[in-house]
């Protein structure tokens, strides 16, 4: 099967049948949410404390899901309205914006924590417009997006690269933008399980240490880390989260959000009803 990203634009090929049967799909549900984990781990966050993070292609927002669990705020741009419609039936935690990537990051300088992209940086080395050049989409986005992490802060890309030149011009663009990092490949003598992450922090490069790749034998405790979280997941599966503090976490986003008619608080918010007779 072709490659989605030589079938159509992101905008076109995720319409709304397609985008419904990527969202409901148990296998890329699972996939997304383990190489989701794998970013925020090598995101490398020291402490426990929420971060407010940049999903970059967030689709329907699968990989928020997996930022809402690990505690950290967001906020999504993805391209295709019919995904983000599809986000919003699924009442994403975080903010939803339909953005086009390749034209820019457009937030504040400073604005972000952190930045993860899962199976998105790939649609941009196709000029699938006459307008559209490949490598100044990915100067003008990676120029941004420095701009929108405040210093110190770190990028995970998850990406499927169609050839090495692919890979030579995004990280060219990437730190021609001032980034300094490098790709990982995890389990890289694997056709099925490889995965490629562009690792890139604000920091000088003398702060730059590269990641290590799972799979490759050097760190069996980072690949437990990663497995046992999977496993957490499988054990637990969907939890469940209308309880009292989800709707009211529910109703605080809504009306942040500008809705009306949005229920007010009281002792009986979430309360149960007696089974009737």
């Amino acid at each position: 099967m072709s490659r989605p990203e030589l079938q159509a634009p992101p905008e076109i090929f995720y319409n709304e049948s397609e985008a419904k049967k990527y969202s409901s799909n148990t296998r890329i549900i699972q996939i997304q949410a383990e190489m989701s984990e794998r970013c925020i781990e090598l995101l490398n966050i020291q402490d426990d404390s929420p971060r407010f993070i940049l999903d970059i292609g967030c689709g329907s927002g699968l990989s928020g899901e997996v930022l809402s669990e690990s505690g950290h705020h967001w906020v999504g741009l993805d391209i295709s309205s019919s995904m983000l419609d599809i986000a919003r039936e699924r009442e994403a935690d975080g903010d939803l914006m339909l953005h086009d990537m390749g034209t820019g990051v457009c937030f504040r300088p400073g604005s972000f924590d952190g930045a993860i992209s899962v199976s998105a940086l790939q649609w941009l080395c196709n000029a699938d417009k006459k307008i559209n050049s490949p490598y100044h989409r990915l100067n003008r986005f990676f120029g941004t997006l420095y701009s929108s992490l405040c210093r110190g802060a770190r990028a995970v890309f998850q990406f499927y690269p169609d050839h090495p030149d692919q890979i030579t011009m995004i990280t060219t663009s990437a730190m021609k933008a001032g980034f300094t990092g490098g790709i990982v490949i995890d389990y890289p003598h694997s056709t099925k399980a490889k995965k490629y992450y562009l690792c890139l922090f604000t920091g000088s490069s003398g702060e730059y240490v590269a990641p290590i790749a799972l799979g490759t034998g050097e760190d069996d405790s980072v690949q437990a880390s990663v497995s046992e979280r999977t496993r957490e997941r499988k054990r637990k599966g969907k939890k469940n989260v209308k309880d009292k503090d989800w709707v009211l976490r529910k109703k605080e986003l809504n009306r942040k959000r500008g809705k009306i008619n949005v229920p007010e608080d009281s002792k009986y918010t979430a309360r149960k009803r007696r089974p009737r007779f």
